[in-house]
């Protein structure tokens, strides 16, 4: 790709080949890809990042408690499938996915001395349980790749002027023939992702879709009794209702002083900011046994009844197993449900503490069955975008070519990481996808797609 000659650089401004905006876990995967392709075809390119943090990869440094949950194992069909849920953002996805996959990730840090272990659930994380290995590893392929990088660089404005885009800064103006946006979404602003790349791409002339909560918290209206911040429900289904809509997700749920968290909240989240957007308010309620039916909970409870009359209920709550397989009612994997929640089931179904299955009327006993199929868990206050792992909304990805990452209104423009469109699951599926969009951009930003 050649330079093009303008008053701007004669005049001082620094000029590169592709400036990179962001320099996290897209923007970094950007540059190195970007000098590799460059060099592969024997160009001459300069390329820059800006980063309004002390030092790259911070977001990196801190996921996963410090751990970074780097990626996940499978096949990047596999990866699509479990970590996206929405079709369309899938498919967008595709191509990235499978230009840098997640064993080409892998393979990367390997090179830098960082092994990862993929654990029974997937999640892949470095062997050393420390984050900053993996932002290190980068930091390194940054320099071997000589890339100008500019940190506690504020951009202000970006303005496209005849075929180069300009990028007003605090420390003055960078001009360049290319440019990458990959400055986050707007999650986690105290690490500075807030948004400011989304109000570049608009001012290019790009549509965003409105930033929503995603991997976020639920804080209820009334929030859940002290006794039971910090207890977990194991594989059940969570329920999210409003407007005669209702959503449902399985896994595990966490009680917290605020709400609720873990992974089936975090996963349902992005949906359940998206239903209050629309009605207003959401209602939560916890399905103990997902995998038996009202009518099959029910042949259960009848048969204790029958077989142990003078045994109270509470006693058999107290060992009852937390959403069993499928026609097993076995002690499951999963263990029992949570001592501490049988009082709230049988206040809920409205029991009295010592009453056995033989002195348990049929109304009581429908009463019991619909707490177990339906607890309660109240009404949502917030779903706290701030606090989320991630971000949805961004750049409207109809404007973004998915093999290139270029864009379709914007000349030599290209976008990667969570500036677009996009939510995944937790589970390192969101930083395969920063890792895998940027490296795509870099690559055709190189080749000058």
């Amino acid at each position: 790709m050649s330079i093009n000659k303008t008053t701007a650089e004669t005049a001082g401004q620094p000029h590169s080949t592709i400036l990179i905006i962001g320099g996290g876990a897209a923007g970094m995967a950007a540059a190195i890809a970007a000098r590799r392709s460059a060099k592969a075809s024997g160009q001459s390119c300069s390329i820059t990042i800006l980063e309004r943090n002390a030092r790259p990869g911070t977001k990196i440094r801190i996921s996963g408690g410090g751990k970074c949950n780097v990626t996940h194992s499978g096949t990047p069909a596999e990866l699509l499938e479990q970590g996206f849920l929405r079709r369309n953002e899938a498919r967008f996805l595709r191509h990235a996915f499978y230009s840098f996959s997640n064993s080409d990730l892998l393979a990367l840090l390997i090179l830098r001395g960082v092994e990862t272990e993929a654990r029974p659930d997937g999640k892949v994380f470095p062997l050393s349980g420390d984050a900053a290995t993996v932002a290190r590893a980068f930091e390194e392929l940054l320099r071997e790749s000589m890339v100008q990088q500019h940190y506690s660089c504020l951009v202000r404005r970006v303005e496209r002027k005849g075929e180069l885009f300009v990028v007003t800064t605090a420390d003055g103006a960078f001009t360049a023939d290319c440019l990458i946006l990959a400055t986050g979404g707007v999650s986690w602003s105290k690490i500075g992702t807030t948004g400011d790349g989304l109000a570049f791409a608009r001012e290019l002339g790009h549509t965003i879709t409105k930033p929503s909560a995603a991997l976020a918290p639920l804080y209820t209206i009334k929030a859940p009794p002290a006794s039971l911040s910090g207890l977990a429900l194991r594989a059940i289904s969570l329920v999210a209702t409003a407007g005669g809509r209702s959503l449902e997700r399985r896994g595990d749920l966490l009680f917290t002083h605020r709400g609720f968290s873990g992974p089936v909240a975090l996963s349902l989240s992005r949906d359940i900011a998206e239903l209050m957007g629309e009605q207003g308010n959401c209602t939560l309620y916890a399905d103990l046994f997902p995998e038996q039916s009202s009518a099959e909970l029910e042949d259960e409870l009848l048969r204790q009844a029958r077989r142990s009359g003078a045994q109270m209920v509470r006693k058999f709550l107290q060992a009852c197993p937390i959403a069993p397989h499928k026609g097993s009612f076995c002690v499951a994997l999963q263990g029992t449900l949570p001592t501490a929640l049988v009082p709230f089931i049988m206040r809920h179904a409205g029991l009295e503490n010592d009453v056995t299955w033989s002195g348990l009327a049929r109304e009581k006993r429908q009463s019991l069955l619909s707490v177990l199929k339906r607890f309660s868990l109240g009404d949502v206050r917030d779903v706290p975008l701030d606090l989320g792992e991630i971000s949805a909304g961004g750049v409207s990805l109809a404007e973004v070519n998915p093999k290139t990452l270029c864009s379709r209104v914007v000349p030599n423009l290209y976008f990667c990481g969570e500036l677009l469109d996009y939510a995944g699951e937790i589970g390192g599926f969101n930083l395969q996808a920063a890792f895998s969009t940027g490296w795509m951009a870099g690559v055709n930003a190189a080749r000058g797609s």
